[in-house]
């Protein structure tokens, strides 16, 4: 694991400084090219290989694991005509989701998130590409992604992906990380299950840091899903030649889709606000349980305690010290004071 950058201060807008962790050791680049007759992938290619894709009629989908590579990242942005100004976006694996219409090509980053079920916490990569004439560039920070079903897809010759431009792949990428959205917080929804639970049977220190570990978890989801729905809003608004009518349909069901995710992570963050409410509440229930039990075996005892204090007195004159029945007589006092007071707790009902 390699320490984060921040970008050195003072450097000229479009300087390539790659922002964030080292998530991969070796950065490799993917091609799959296709039309409605063939697909063809390649693995483990150069950007050699990829610069003649730009200029085919057909699909070409152009995916590189790793970022940390400035030389291979400027060379390929060069190949496809991108500036270094969008260049510099997608290095910095920080940067909040946006949308950008340039005259060549259009630059979508977004956040593609998944759940370490060990640790049960996100984990956040930033996911950028380049829409432009047939072909799309994609830059992802580490392997692993959510994106095998689209493969899966165009791997099909039936299906309605491979007899659409680059423009529908583009959405059928943004739909995999929305769907997988999904699938995040229904984990989260079940362990928030699971911690109310726990917080009725228990209340712990440990549910207490449990509460604060999703509370945190939430806002990072809600960091990368809010300004998503912007993008999309965007992009189905906007007039761009890349993305046909027919696709604009399905981001506008895209977008519905993100709205229910936004909706789904209020929901979430209002529940955790109510678990702490009744975390609070729980404790301090218990602590009046403990406390009315001190109260009532106190409240008992004062008297008995009384009793004993007085004829605990080394005075010479006690009448009752003489008696032949005194110590019975005491003892009988104690045992009907401490009987009676039980009673009467029992009839108000206070244990």
């Amino acid at each position: 694991m390699f320490s984060s950058k921040a970008k050195q201060i003072g450097l000229a807008p479009g300087t390539l400084i790659h922002v964030g962790e080292q998530k991969t050791e070796h950065p490799e680049l993917t091609i799959i090219d296709y039309d409605e007759s063939h697909i063809t992938r390649r693995d483990e290619v150069t950007v050699d290989d990829c610069l003649p894709l730009r200029n085919t009629p057909a699909v070409s989908w152009i995916n590189l694991y790793g970022l940390h590579d400035i030389e291979l990242i400027e060379k390929l942005g060069q190949g496809f005509g991108v500036d270094s100004l969008a260049l510099e976006d997608i290095l910095h694996t920080d940067h909040r989701p946006k949308f950008e219409e340039r005259d060549d090509y259009t630059l979508v980053i977004l956040k593609m998130l998944s759940f370490d079920e060990e640790e049960g916490r996100v984990i956040s990569e930033q996911f950028s590409f380049i829409l432009g004439e047939g072909y799309v560039l994609s830059f992802q920070e580490r392997h692993g992604d959510v994106f095998s079903g689209v493969r899966e897809r165009l791997n099909r010759k039936s299906g309605r992906i491979r007899s659409r431009g680059a423009d529908y792949l583009v959405y059928a990428l943004i739909d995999s990380v929305v769907d997988s959205y999904f699938h995040i917080l229904e984990s989260i929804g079940d362990r928030l299950i699971l911690l109310e639970q726990d917080l009725i049977d228990n209340p712990t220190q440990d549910c207490l840091s449990r509460i604060y570990k999703f509370k945190t978890e939430l806002l990072l989801v809600r960091k990368s899903i809010w300004p998503l729905r912007e993008v999309i809003g965007e992009m189905r608004r906007e007039d761009s030649a890349r993305i046909e009518p027919t696709t604009q349909v399905f981001l506008r069901d895209l977008y519905d889709h993100t709205i229910q995710v936004v909706d789904t992570v209020e929901i979430f963050r209002d529940t955790v606000s109510s678990l702490l409410d009744l975390y609070m509440s729980s404790v301090s229930n218990r602590m009046n349980e403990v406390m009315k039990v001190l109260t009532i075996m106190a409240s008992i005892f004062i008297p008995l305690t009384f009793i004993a204090g007085v004829y605990g007195m080394n005075f010479e004159i006690m009448p009752e010290l003489k008696w032949r029945w005194g110590y019975a007589g005491v003892w009988t006092v104690m045992i009907c004071t401490f009987v009676g007071m039980v009673t009467y707790f029992k009839r108000k009902r206070w244990f």
